[in-house]
């Protein structure tokens, strides 16, 4: 198996999957295709580099930082820097399928190991990995 990787967009509609406590992504659109959860395989919350910042390193006084990076920092919105700073994405690896049926075009697959993530800020699902 390997994981081919993606960066496209999904819809997912949250609610009970099989096994796992509370609600998880239970189906999700893709490609035109509802697809079906059947297990969480695992589930975990990333956040980004906010140590290669800009506004970071002039913080610090890094040598790494710009004068271009800290240029900006006196008109910034504090709020928006701390949440682009500390911004959380939760990551969900699945089973899924698209159950029976005829064979998919464009070689996709039919049922697969999918990992999405949602941008828990922006609300937005994206579909980043998928093993079949």
């Amino acid at each position: 198996m390997r994981m081919r990787r993606y960066d496209e967009p999904v819809e997912v509609r949250r609610g009970p999957v099989p096994g796992w406590p509370g609600e998880g992504p239970a189906q999700l659109l893709w490609r035109g295709r509802l697809w079906k959860v059947r297990a969480v395989v695992a589930h975990w919350v990333e956040t980004g580099p906010w140590w290669q910042h800009a506004h970071v390193h002039a913080v610090i006084g890094s040598e790494e930082s710009s004068a271009e990076g800290s240029a900006g920092t006196s008109g910034t919105d504090g709020t928006a820097l701390l949440e682009e700073l500390l911004g959380e994405r939760e990551v969900w690896r699945v089973e899924a399928g698209r159950g029976p049926g005829r064979p998919e075009p464009q070689g996709l697959p039919t049922t697969g190991v999918l990992e999405l993530t949602h941008d828990t800020a922006e609300g937005r699902w994206q579909l980043v990995g998928c093993t079949d």
